[in-house]
Parts: structure tokens; C-alpha cells; sequence
């Protein structure tokens, strides 16, 4: 249905460097950091031993679960994904659902990478110890994908779409997209789109047998993380959630609700592991054809773009994103939109990662600024051939931001692409 428009009217994040609203804006104006040393991973012989992890209170996590829920939790991703996901409903200005008859009208899509790992290593040495009647009635809700999905529903009593989606490290940007697509739809008025990611040795374990993480800098966490540097030596694992609630235009209005932004819309793809892409590595011309087909439905213009928050790891594959994005813009190397990468300030959140980054781009449409890439100062000279040097800044530019292109990608060589636009009131 053409004409009904998708507005974002609520946000909620947990993210390594801010797990309210305005620590997180204050963080990332001011490129502060939220990668620290992890002397768990130093105990267990990581390589890298450095990590960007939310920290919650648990007077702040007791706001959110009942007596009851708090006595067996242990899923660190359900955590950070139900206080995110609440935070965005009441940032929205959006109720509790306390009735018996659920809300037809509202409903969910919060993707996870894996949920409850430390949970679920409990329940395993319980049976390998033959203490099997010792699990309790708690392991499958936090075990299983659309745990988080399932607290959050019914925390406040959704009675739509209710799901869980999972594609590595394009989950979050996916999750919004997928929200966006189902409003368009007609299905529904509004949807909780987000993602999150567990923290923890389980889950970055397998990243550091991968030698994909940075070890260098872990007498110095905060300059591990270097989207886009020439000393990039591999990403900082990370973890938390971003949410967000997408919305009808007309519903938005009709509540007089506040408009942070608008979804024009996007795409998704993949490269099919065949050409250049492999489980690990894009394909360019998936990436490319994303890009392309992502600005086609959103029915702008490449050279509409102002802003690119980049995917952008601290990897090598850094300049071959870049490449990707102006082959695909048709852009010149002057002409090229303003880029930056959250990673810098809070490492590579996995499944959470293209939740939390569009939280802030959202953020920088609806107050007007560009956050600065943080520990860029060295660019690698391959990114610089390509594009012109200012536009990677390395210190907040306050100016008004009108349309920001997000993009994900992950493992399995899956590409996702969207379209935010700042709202104008009309």
C-alpha cells in the first residue's frame, strides 16, 4: 500500500557506551568510548581481551522483570533486549497493554544471533552431571531464538506479528526492514523492530579462534577499535541492544506523538556465497546491487544521500565496503556523502549491531549532527585513494542531516540496506 508512510516515534538502547537515551547521544557526540578490559577473557587465554559490553545496574534490571523472572535469569541477550525494547515503547509514549484482549494493532521483530549461551551451559552441565530434574521450567524460554521476542510480547501484551529473525550480523538493520515491510503491508500499525546480542566468552569465543579480533590493544581498549585506520588489526566483539518503534504516519498523528524519523525504505539480499562471496566475506556485487535497489525502493536519488553509516568492522574488507558504496552511488570521490562507523565507540555488536547503529542514525537525523569516527586519525591510505579525506570526520559536525543510508552486512553473505529520512512536519 503506497500511501501509507512508517515513522520511527520511539527509541531504546543498551549499548556499551550508554544504556539510556541521553548517555548514549552524549557518547556518541562526544566519541566516547565503552570498550574496556575484560579479565575474563585474560583468564581464559583470548587473544583479544577487550570488549564493548553494557553495563546495567541491577536496581535498573529489577525496573524490568518481576521477582520471579530475576530468580533464574541468566540471558544476558534477553536483558539488554527487553530493556531497550520497553524503552523505545515508553520513549514512543506508548502504554503497558494491562488488559486481558492483546493489541491487534502492535507487534514485534527482534532479531538475536543466539540467545541465553550461558543459560544453556548451565542446563548442559546439569545433564552431563545426570541432574536433569535440577533444570526447572526457565531453560527453554531463554534458550530458544525468540526468547527475547516472547518476553517482550508479553511484557506488553503484543497481538501481532510476534518473531524473531536472525541473519549473523545484518540482524538488526533486517529487523527494522522487515518491521517497515509489514506496516507497508497494511498488517499491522505499529511494530517494535530491534535485535540484541549476548555477551560473553561463549559467544566471542568462536570470533577469536577466528583470528578476526584485534589483540593489540588490550593495554589500551579504548583505541582498540579502528573502523577505517591503516592500523586496523581486526574488530573488538560487543554486545547490547537498539530498538525502535516504527509506526503509521496517520497513526503517529492521530496520537500526537513525536516523529523522529521516517523509513523510506530499503532492501535485503544475498550474494549467494558464488563470485567473491563467501560464508565470511561479501559479495560485491550483492553489496553493490543492495545499495542500488535499497535507494531505487526508497524512490530517491544516490546523490539524495547525506550520510552513510557504514557497516565498517576494522578489518581489511573496510576499503573494499567503500568501494562498494561509491561503485554503487556512482559517486566521485569528492562528491561522495559524509561516512561514519559506530564500532569505533562501541566495537562490533554482532547481531545487535544494526539495531544499536540505527538507533543512532535516527539520532543524528532528528537532532542534526554526524557523530565522529573515533581512532581514524591514521586512514588507510586504500580508503583515502578513493574517497576524499573529509568525508570520514573525526570530530562531531553539527549540521542538519536529511537522509542517512544504514547498511548491514553478515556472515552467510547476506546484505541489508535502509533508507531514513529526516521527518518534516507538514
Amino acid at each position: 500500500m503506497d500511501n501509507i508512510r512508517v515513522v520511527i516515534t520511539g527509541l531504546g538502547v543498551c549499548a556499551p557506551n550508554g544504556t539510556t537515551l541521553p548517555a548514549f547521544t552524549h557518547a556518541i557526540k562526544n566519541g566516547i568510548s565503552g570498550i574496556t578490559f575484560q579479565s575474563d577473557l585474560e583468564a581464559l587465554g583470548f587473544s583479544c581481551q577487550i570488549a564493548g559490553k553494557p553495563f546495567l545496574s541491577d536496581e535498573r534490571i529489577a525496573e524490568y522483570f518481576s521477582p520471579l523472572e530475576l530468580r533464574n535469569l541468566n540471558s544476558t541477550g534477553i536483558v539488554y533486549g527487553v530493556v531497550a525494547g520497553l524503552d523505545a515503547w515508553k520513549d514512543a509514549g506508548l502504554t503497558i497493554n494491562e488488559s486481558d484482549e492483546p493489541d491487534w494493532d502492535s507487534g514485534t521483530i527482534f532479531g538475536t544471533g543466539t540467545s541465553g549461551i550461558d543459560k544453556f551451559r548451565w542446563a548442559i552441565n546439569k545433564i552431563d552431571d545426570l541432574e536433569i530434574r535440577k533444570l526447572g521450567s526457565s531453560v527453554v524460554i531463554q534458550t530458544m531464538a525468540s526468547g527475547v521476542s516472547a518476553f517482550i510480547s508479553g511484557k506488553l501484551g503484543l497481538g501481532n506479528q510476534v518473531s524473531t529473525n536472525s541473519s549473523a550480523c545484518a540482524t538488526g538493520a533486517e529487523s527494522i526492514l522487515l518491521a517497515y515491510e509489514r506496516i507497508k503491508a497494511g498488517k499491522a500499525k505499529r511494530m517494535l523492530a530491534g535485535s540484541t546480542s549476548d555477551s560473553g566468552p561463549y559467544i566471542w569465543g568462536g570470533f577469536d579462534a577466528m583470528k578476526v579480533c584485534t589483540y593489540k590493544h588490550n593495554h589500551e581498549p579504548k583505541k582498540g577499535s579502528r573502523p577505517m585506520s591503516l592500523t586496523a588489526s581486526g574488530f573488538v566483539p560487543g554486545s547490547g541492544a537498539g530498538a525502535m518503534v516504527l509506526e503509521t504516519l496517520e497513526s503517529a498523528l492521530a496520537r500526537k506523538a513525536k516523529i523522529y524519523a521516517e523509513v523510506l525504505g530499503g532492501d535485503l539480499n544475498s550474494g549467494g556465497q558464488r563470485g567473491l562471496g563467501t560464508m565470511t566475506a561479501p559479495n560485491p556485487q550483492a553489496v553493490q546491487r543492495c545499495i542500488i535497489n535499497a535507494i531505487k525502493n526508497a524512490n530517491i536519488k544516490p546523490q539524495d544521500i547525506d550520510l552513510i553509516n557504514g557497516h565498517l568492522t576494522a578489518t581489511a574488507k573496510d576499503a573494499l565496503e567503500i568501494e562498494n558504496w561509491k561503485a554503487a552511488l556512482g559517486a566521485t570521490a569528492d562528491d561522495f556523502p559524509y561516512i561514519n562507523s559506530l564500532k569505533g565507540m562501541i566495537g562490533h555488536c554482532i547481531s545487535a549491531a544494526g539495531s544499536i547503529e540505527s538507533v543512532a542514525s535516527i539520532l543524528e537525523l532528528a537532532q542534526g549532527f554526524i557523530f565522529p569516527n573515533i581512532n581514524c586519525e591514521d586512514l588507510n591510505p586504500a580508503i583515502t585513494a578513493t574517497i576524499a579525506e573529509d568525508r570520514i570526520p573525526t570530530k562531531l559536525i553539527n549540521k542538519p542531516v536529511n537522509i542517512i543510508a544504514k547498511a548491514s552486512f553478515g556472515f552467510g553473505d547476506v546484505n541489508v540496506c535502509v533508507i531514513f529520512k529526516k521527518y518534516n512536519h507538514e
